[in-house]
């Protein structure tokens, strides 16, 4: 479709908006005019529907942005829409992954003592795979439920985004059998209500399957002291209040608090895992728990408010550009709390490569409503309920 005359494009952007100053653009500044001025209603989501629809007859789309406190519409070349692809790739993957996490399972119900070999283990394992599906069943239903919920919510805003890839990673590399799961967004979000609503919805739906599949497992789980050697689970204030809630108990524990008050106790063991209380009590755990565990543990890792990650997203949603400034923050308190689980200082590393870049919205203007603005509040609420300070502690 021919570039129309400017008069055409200024006519089109003056129903909309009142323009101070006009600036032709060219190829190497990458638009094709750039408007400054402000929008003569009230309702920049209505605005911007009413104009991307008019310019898309020319293949141009508007981008709404706040430049020096001021609005600004920018005409820019339609990206090119991505092909549909096929979901063969989708389905191998998941398949892949399901047979590792039913691996994973069946090794983790194995019977045979554990002096025995990796290699006879394995060979166990994969001659009894139906052994894991009560632990595949209900992690691949939590990953599920997490990134449907991104998908639905994509394809309800009609925003063009890919089918959850699964990725497979059996044990012993991983005690999970998996590395998660994500989707891809293939294109901008069209504001940050858009963006927002897809960020949340995963982590939703993920804890709406999470937490029941972790109270049932709890309630298959016993109570018994740690003893030996081993690793066992770290705690998020969820998690405690769960065990709790099924035990009746604060677990792990202590066999002492060590003559300090239990709240001093809790509060510093919940962020460094000691002292360890060997000999103490603790939730021996039944598999379908590790599963809901691991559940709140995806949860707390995805909202982790960086880059491309839904805590990422939905910190972009809230504050805009302003966004990025967190990030120093972030990388603080990730090292910080590697010196209490080494693994952080690898998130860490991720994060300063992967995890800079937010997903900007098309149009920066429009701000979440009142609803979404609360709903942030309940996402960071949330996100303090499942975060664990230390995942994973070895001890013995």
């Amino acid at each position: 479709m021919p570039i129309p005359e400017a008069e055409t494009l200024n006519n089109l952007v003056d129903k909309i908006f009142q323009s101070e100053s006009i600036m032709l653009g060219d190829t190497r500044r990458g638009y094709l005019i750039r408007y400054q001025g402000r929008l003569r209603g009230t309702d920049s989501a209505a605005a911007y529907d009413q104009l991307k629809e008019r310019l898309a007859h020319y293949s141009i789309t508007p981008l709404f942005q706040i430049e020096d406190g001021k609005q600004v519409i920018i005409l820019v070349h339609s990206a090119v829409t991505p092909e549909a692809t096929g979901f063969s790739k989708n389905i191998l993957f998941f398949l892949a992954t399901l047979f590792s996490v039913l691996f994973t399972g069946a090794i983790f119900e194995s019977t045979l003592p554990e002096s025995v070999s990796f290699t006879i283990l394995a060979q166990d394992a994969l001659l009894h795979l139906w052994r894991g599906w009560p632990f595949a069943a209900s992690l691949l239903g939590i990953l599920l439920a997490h990134e449907f919920g991104h998908y639905l919510m994509g394809r309800y805003h009609k925003t063009n985004v890919s089918l959850p890839f699964f990725l497979p990673l059996p044990y012993p590399l991983s005690i999970l059998g998996t590395l998660g799961a994500f989707i891809q967004m293939k294109e901008r979000p069209k504001n940050k209500r858009v963006l927002f609503d897809i960020g949340i919805a995963g982590p939703l739906a993920g804890l709406v399957v999470a937490i029941p599949v972790l109270l049932l497992g709890l309630s298959l789980s016993e109570i018994s002291p740690i003893t030996g050697s081993g690793i066992i689970e770290g705690n998020s204030l969820l998690y405690l209040f769960s065990k709790y809630a099924i035990f009746g108990q604060w677990l792990p524990e202590p066999v002492s608090y060590g003559g300090v008050s239990p709240f001093i106790y809790w509060l510093r063991y919940l962020f460094t895992s000691r002292p360890f209380p060997l000999g103490g009590l603790d939730v021996q755990v039944h598999n379908v728990a590790w599963a809901g565990w691991a559940g709140l543990l995806v949860t707390a890792l995805n909202l982790i408010p960086m880059g491309t990650l839904d805590g990422g997203h939905l910190l972009y949603a809230v504050f805009g550009r302003k966004a990025s400034k967190a990030a120093p923050f972030i990388f603080a308190v990730l090292i910080v709390l590697g010196f209490a689980w080494e693994g952080w200082w690898l998130w860490a590393f991720m994060l300063y490569f992967l995890g800079r870049v937010h997903a900007e919205p098309l149009d920066q203007i429009t701000e979440l409503d009142p609803r979404r603005r609360k709903m942030a509040f309940f996402a960071l609420i949330i996100f303090i309920l499942v975060f664990i300070p230390v995942p994973l502690v070895a001890y013995g």
